[in-house]
């Protein structure tokens, strides 16, 4: 805390990208529609602002300093960044993806002889797609039973069906369709 006692700037960013954290706590958990309906009224002003503020802070120093820098990073991915606003699936950080990353961290010795570097390749291709499920709620087994049976015989331009957050078992399927 020393350090940003010297640094008033990147204190003040800080203090700008914890209200957005803030505001951004109370919607967790909700569906997807009110999340976005809540950003844009609330949260979409707090990010318009840190981009103001940070464009203008910025124009004001040297192009060398440590400050500046990190604001060159992230208004450099502005766009990337914003995006959350616009679609309720999108979380503001990446915690989910890294909770769901730890169980490889932890394995990765067990899994250090794949049999080759293909082998590791399909390996991470399957944890992905197990993760990706779990992720949607989505049991993995019977998903991927379920997709590695109909896939051959599924329609191309209908594979979007079959990802795990659009799937519905071929059971679920028939009963809508009665």
């Amino acid at each position: 805390m020393a350090q940003l006692a010297r640094a008033p700037l990147a204190a003040e960013a800080v203090r700008r990208i914890d209200a957005i954290f803030d505001a951004e706590r109370i919607i967790n958990g909700l569906p997807a529609e009110q999340r976005v309906a809540v950003r844009q009224a609330h949260v979409a002003p707090l990010v318009r602002e840190l981009e103001s503020w940070m464009r203008a802070a910025r124009a004001r120093m040297s192009r060398h300093a440590d400050v500046g820098r990190a604001m060159d990073y992230m208004l450099k991915r502005w766009d990337t960044f914003s995006r959350f606003l616009g679609d309720g699936r999108i979380c503001l950080t990446n915690n989910a993806a890294e909770r769901a990353l730890r169980g490889v961290a932890l394995g990765r010795k067990a899994w250090l002889f794949a049999g080759s570097d293909r082998g590791g390749e399909r390996a991470a291709a399957m944890y992905s797609l197990i993760v990706t499920a779990q992720l949607n709620g989505v049991d993995p087994r019977a998903w991927l039973a379920d997709v590695l049976r109909r896939i051959a015989d599924h329609p191309a331009s209908r594979l979007h069906e079959l990802l795990p957050w659009n799937w519905r078992s071929l059971d679920q399927t028939n009963a809508a369709a009665a």
